[in-house]
């Protein structure tokens, strides 16, 4: 069972590393204007925050410690979300589409990861 949950930590860290490249990928295609310069900044910072939180997550020192680290995921997650969705309805980049769904993907993990930590910390 322990190997099991090495493997999806592994897995996880990876996967959050893939969206963190992906979203870099997403802002290097963008056009240079000044709204891409200012999302594409806010997209790189809140992308790749999970990735390095998750890290941080995995090294907690206590049960509060961890699921205060995922809500901070969680939150970037979301505020990646939200920049992606501008990018793309404001018809910048098309791209986007393969990061929304991924980012929609990790949120929904994530709020799990949460729920059931916070259930199991109350037992």
């Amino acid at each position: 069972m322990d190997e099991e949950k090495i493997s999806f930590k592994q897995k996880m860290e990876e996967r959050l590393i893939d969206f963190a490249v992906l979203s870099i990928k997403v802002v290097n295609r963008l056009p240079e204007n000044r709204i891409s310069y200012h999302l594409g900044g806010q997209l790189i910072r809140s992308s790749t925050s999970p990735a390095l939180n998750y890290g941080e997550a995995r090294g907690a020192e206590s049960r509060k410690d961890f699921i205060h680290k995922l809500g901070i995921i969680l939150k970037e997650l979301r505020e990646t979300n939200i920049c992606l969705k501008i990018l793309c309805r404001t018809n910048c980049i098309e791209v986007a589409d393969p990061a929304l769904i991924e980012c929609n993907e990790l949120i929904s993990i994530f709020v799990k990861s949460v729920q059931t930590t916070k259930r199991n910390s109350n037992t």
